[in-house]
């Protein structure tokens, strides 16, 4: 769609207030309406009314099963419990390696999709259009080049501006894209699209927030990492601290599966269908692609340098037939792509009476069904934390059984989501008298602000990213799922519970020796009330009494702002 000059005057105009309009249009489908119906008055003579098309014509498709001759089938039944992994497919053992450096994490997908021979799946949030973006989406161009049938399903709300790389991609033959719950305007920046969508709000609002990574239905990726420089270490401004998780055998035909439901279902549109009007021809579109990748490195992690658990490359460990694995027993758990208050209605009609309870999604249930079984510890690590009722009952529940429980989150200084902290941070002072210990990440002060001094994320500021909870040192849980209520009722969400003492304690073991020690202790001050941050520094504990690294404005600004959002929606 061409964007009139006229209309890109208007919109630069209005962006500044543009996303302070659509947070308080969330909280009210009237509202939304209203607001709605203005920007649609104003443009209308510019631009017309945007909306997706009525007809589209998808052709269902599913994981492969007869993979049995891939060289990644072969790895897999290696890699897996028993002789040839005879164990596994006569039970429902599959094999786990945690992927804490985003080094071996880009590597490890890299590598799958070089070794592929028949499909590759991805299912993301955001596919940057930056060198780790470019380079990720070469590999699948070369990979479908070769034969290889590879199928993406990213969510809309961050392709705005990225038609032509994907349409490029989706040019080529055994390639094709799809788009989940696309809003209806392609052309201007996120808070324009956003705001001239809010006469579909309810159903624009439900993003598909799963990360997923799957090579010849034999090895699968998932939880946290997004494609972009900044989820492997290459960002200079800033880095996310994240987790991933390699899986081989039962694990990974459940999630293929769960990426099946999504990429049949209605929300998923082909990327022809709503970027037909400028979209260009194939061989141009294949052309123009070619370029945008072409000048690229090769990405080569170092081969002989362990990650923070002590594992080397994946991609090396494939070469030699063999990936190490931990055997454990991995529950996979994932949202509707249509739940059943969408269903009847793509336009979005939600039942704003249904108790929060009955909006909750598979993922967050599960994760709180985890914490009532804790007997001795519960370990939550999550970017952005707004505790619903539930929650708070279920780590109260914990705490009364005797179980320590530990949270670990951003701090104002290392957020991206001030708006989201502050939704946070009327819940502290309850944690804290319920026995919680609260963690709240520092800007890093060390060289190297990840989960070990090896990785490349030197000279950037730490932001932890990671989705993780672990539960008596047995179970643990990893994912897309930040514990806050959007991630609840809004989002849909994918993740593993594991059960592997092994694994369990390793998680545990790295975030408390690494992560904690790098973070502010938040705790009540002693008889005058109000909270304290304390931190070590040079051997000595310093003691802060007022939010870190802030000043009064940005304090009043955020906490303002935050008492008029529903917390459904941080």
């Amino acid at each position: 769609m061409n964007t009139p000059p006229s209309l890109a005057a208007l919109r630069a105009a209005w962006e500044p207030l543009a996303c302070r309009l659509c947070i308080l249009a969330l909280q009210h489908a009237a509202l939304a309406r209203w607001l709605c119906a203005a920007a649609m008055l104003a443009v209308s003579l510019l631009a017309g009314c945007a909306a997706l098309p009525n007809e589209v014509p998808r052709v269902a498709s599913h994981a492969r099963t007869d993979v049995g001759d891939s060289a990644l089938a072969r790895i897999a039944a290696a890699s897996l419990p028993g002789p040839d992994g005879a164990m596994s497919e006569m039970s429902d053992v599959s094999g786990v390696r945690l992927l804490p450096g985003g080094d071996q994490a880009f590597d490890a997908r890299i590598a799958l999709v070089q070794a592929a021979r028949h499909t590759v799946d991805a299912q993301y949030y955001v596919v940057a259009n930056d060198t780790s973006g470019r380079q990720f989406l070469r590999e699948l161009r070369d990979a479908a080049q070769r034969g290889v049938r590879v199928r993406l399903l990213v969510d809309d709300l961050y392709t705005g501006g990225d038609d032509e790389m994907l349409a490029g991609l989706a040019a080529h033959a055994n390639v094709e894209v799809r788009v989940f719950n696309p809003l209806p305007v392609r052309s201007g920046g996120l808070r324009t699209r956003v705001l001239l969508s809010l006469h579909e709000i309810g159903r624009v609002n439900r993003r598909m927030h799963n990360k997923l990574f799957i090579a010849d239905n034999s090895f699968a990726i998932t939880g946290g990492r997004n494609i972009a420089d900044e989820y492997f270490g290459r960002s200079k401004p800033a880095n996310f601290i994240d987790m991933d998780a390699l899986l081989a055998g039962p694990a990974v035909r459940a999630l293929s599966a769960s990426f099946d439901a999504f990429w049949n279902g209605p929300l998923s549109y082909p990327f022809e269908a709503i970027a037909a009007a400028s979209a260009p021809a194939a061989a141009s579109a294949r052309e123009r692609f070619a370029a945008l990748v072409r000048d690229l490195d090769r990405f080569m992690p170092p081969a002989d340098e362990p990650d923070a658990l002590g594992r080397g490359p994946v991609g090396a460990q494939l070469a030699q037939g063999r990936v190490a694995l931990v055997p454990a027993q991995v529950r996979v758990v994932a949202d509707a792509a249509v739940p059943g208050r969408f269903a009847d209605d793509a336009g979005g009609n939600v039942d704003e009476t249904a108790e929060p309870q009955s909006r909750e999604g598979a993922v967050m249930a599960a994760n709180l069904d985890l914490f009532r079984t804790a007997r001795s510890e519960v370990l939550v690590v999550s970017p952005y934390f707004v505790p619903m009722p539930r929650m708070i009952e279920a780590l109260s529940h914990a705490s009364r059984e005797g179980a320590r429980v530990s949270l670990m989150t951003n701090s104002l200084a290392t957020t991206d989501e001030p708006l989201v902290h502050y939704g946070y941070a009327r819940y502290r002072s309850a944690l804290l008298q319920m026995g919680a210990m609260l963690y709240e990440l520092m800007p890093a002060s060390e060289a190297h602000p990840a989960w070990s001094d090896t990785e490349s994320s030197r000279g950037s500021l730490g932001r932890l990213h990671a989705k993780l909870a672990v539960v008596d040192r047995r179970w643990f849980y990893v994912g897309s799922m930040n514990m806050d209520r959007r991630s609840a009722h809004c989002n849909t969400e994918l993740g593993l519970i594991v059960d592997s003492p092994a694994l369990a304690g390793e998680l545990a073991d790295l975030i408390q020796r690494v992560r904690m020690p790098a973070s502010f202790t938040v705790s009540e001050v002693p008889l005058r009330g109000g909270l304290q941050w304390s931190f070590l520094r040079d051997g000595r504990r310093w003691v802060l009494n007022r939010e870190p690294e802030s000043n009064w404005a940005q304090r009043l600004r955020w906490s303002v702002l935050s008492l008029v959002v529903d917390e459904d929606f941080l």
